[in-house]
């Protein structure tokens, strides 16, 4: 067994529900995590929404259901806690979606999802944005094949995004690839385009003043 990656998964699963949980407590208390001025936030989660509200109701149900068909106390206990751990869980999960939205600003465009994707772009990188929305094939959330990264929610994307040169992101599952398009979903993908074309044209403005000098 290599005690690095056990040690590794055991960091990671821990630095997880501690995000996790301080997501829920900014959700519950309307707290967003602040960003720089002239940032907008753009939302994603409506592409899952309904399906978390179904696990979230599921998971409410199954807790009373358990209290009733287990007899034994000690067996019921620890299902009680395990129904009432694993609700609060989905809610935490559906709240790190919320507080951590795609971001639009000087920066650049910051991709998320959830906790376990985050992935900027400058400017300077981006030829060009527009909306197309897709379906993707089956293979996964996330796929790259030819230079082109999708980062699916639900099986779809509604925003293309070309790169003015290859472009490695932190993605897992890209493995260290470079991409030269990256795909994204978005709920309000014409106001996400929108304000990243100013951005994108205010950077085409600025080289070409700074190249006429």
């Amino acid at each position: 067994m290599d005690v690095k990656k056990v040690w590794g998964l055991v960091r990671f699963v821990v630095v997880y529900e501690i995000r996790l949980w301080a997501a829920l407590f900014r959700w519950i208390l309307r707290r967003p995590v602040p960003v720089a001025p002239g940032t907008r936030r753009f939302g994603y989660i409506g592409a899952v929404k309904m399906i978390l509200i179904a696990f979230i109701a599921v998971s409410a149900i199954e807790i009373p259901i358990l209290e009733l068909l287990i007899p034994w106390r000690p067996v019921a206990n620890v299902a009680l806690f395990a129904g009432v751990y694993g609700l609060i869980w989905m809610i935490g999960l559906a709240a790190s979606m919320v507080v951590h939205p795609h971001l639009v600003g000087p920066a650049g465009l910051r991709i998320r999802n959830s906790l376990t994707l985050d992935a900027g772009i400058p400017w300077d990188r981006v030829a060009s944005i527009e909306v197309r929305r897709r379906s993707m094939p089956p293979g996964g959330q996330i796929q790259l094949e030819d230079g082109v990264l999708s980062l699916g929610m639900a099986s779809q994307t509604s925003i293309d995004v070309r790169l003015s040169e290859p472009l490695v992101l932190p993605v897992r599952k890209a493995k260290g690839q470079p991409a030269t398009t990256v795909r994204f979903h978005a709920d309000d993908p014409e106001g996400l385009v929108e304000a990243a074309r100013e951005f994108v044209k205010a950077g085409d403005d600025q080289a070409l003043a700074t190249k006429n000098r």
